[in-house]
């Protein structure tokens, strides 16, 4: 069974940082890329960053380069995205993503204005 779990979310303060987790099972998980994106209430899903299945391309959004990095330890079947001078407006739902594979149920993130 594919299982893609997020873990890491929480409420931070403006200019914090906070480390989200994504553990995969059930498949092989360092023959796909992976990404996250985040949803928002009342906002459309916005991709946020993904990587290769090697980990030596990545790819960010503009909204998000330079505070958050995408990365990921094959060994230990888990992807990570380190999220620093975070922003009230990075308040979402953040949900790691493998295509063709499936989706995780997401980790909550607030950042209070």
């Amino acid at each position: 069974e594919v299982q893609l779990v997020e873990s890491g979310g929480g409420l931070v303060q403006s200019g914090g940082s906070l480390r989200l987790s994504c553990a995969a099972s059930g498949f092989t998980f360092d023959d796909y890329a992976i990404g996250w994106f985040r949803q928002a209430p009342g906002k459309e899903r916005e991709g946020v960053a993904a990587i290769t299945s090697a980990g030596d391309q990545t790819i960010y959004a503009d909204s998000v380069k330079g505070r958050f990095t995408i990365s990921r330890d094959n060994a230990k079947s888990t992807a990570y995205l380190q999220m620093n001078s975070l922003k009230p407006e990075d308040t979402a739902v953040y949900i790691c993503d493998v295509p063709r594979i499936g989706r995780g149920q997401g980790t909550q993130v607030t950042v209070p204005s």
